[in-house]
């Protein structure tokens, strides 16, 4: 796995993929005991959830597994990783242990041949959690989950939007 600047990231994506089927991203809610996980659409314009990947100390090599089998299964060119900046720009605390599980991911070698960017994922999940609140969740290890995935789906949207407003300028039809 190799860091870029979230625009080359998404030139990789622009200019990646076949004939068939298009380059995509993965959106990453990185939490301490859940990952969120969100998948692009093929055109990389709508952010959809997709699942929670359990992170302990030792299953990283089982996650590079299934990062590996999810870029195959959706023709990924990376990964948007959320990343908890301050409210001034500066890294938090809590960027420790998103940089340690992108290089514990790095190490396994088994994605070397994905890129990653760090994105902006201040207040994804208090947003989500006000969203959910309504809905009264009364297991709140489900209420977590959906709270990881959806945080995922707002990283990777932001990601997006910004990323398509700076390379698909409005009124410049997709061919």
């Amino acid at each position: 796995m190799r860091l870029l600047q979230a625009e080359e990231l998404f030139r990789k994506v622009l200019e990646g993929g076949s004939k068939t089927k298009a380059a995509r991203l993965l959106g990453l809610d990185v939490g301490s005991k859940y990952v969120g996980l969100a998948v692009s659409d093929e055109k990389n314009r709508i952010a959809l959830p997709l699942s929670v990947l359990s992170r302990t100390k030792t299953n990283i090599n089982l996650m590079a597994d299934d990062f590996k089998t999810l870029a195959s299964k959706y023709s990924l060119a990376g990964f948007v990783v959320g990343y908890p900046f301050n409210l001034h720009g500066q890294h938090s605390p809590d960027a420790v242990q998103v940089r340690l599980l992108a290089g514990e991911l790095c190490k396994t070698g088994k994605l070397d041949d994905l890129c990653y960017t760090y994105w902006d994922e201040n207040f994804t999940s208090k947003c989500v959690e006000a969203l959910l609140h309504p809905l009264n969740l009364k297991n709140r290890d489900e209420a977590k989950t959906i709270t990881d995935k959806f945080a995922a789906v707002c990283i990777l949207q932001g990601y997006l939007d910004n990323m398509n407003r700076k390379f698909r300028p409005a009124g410049k039809s997709e061919a």
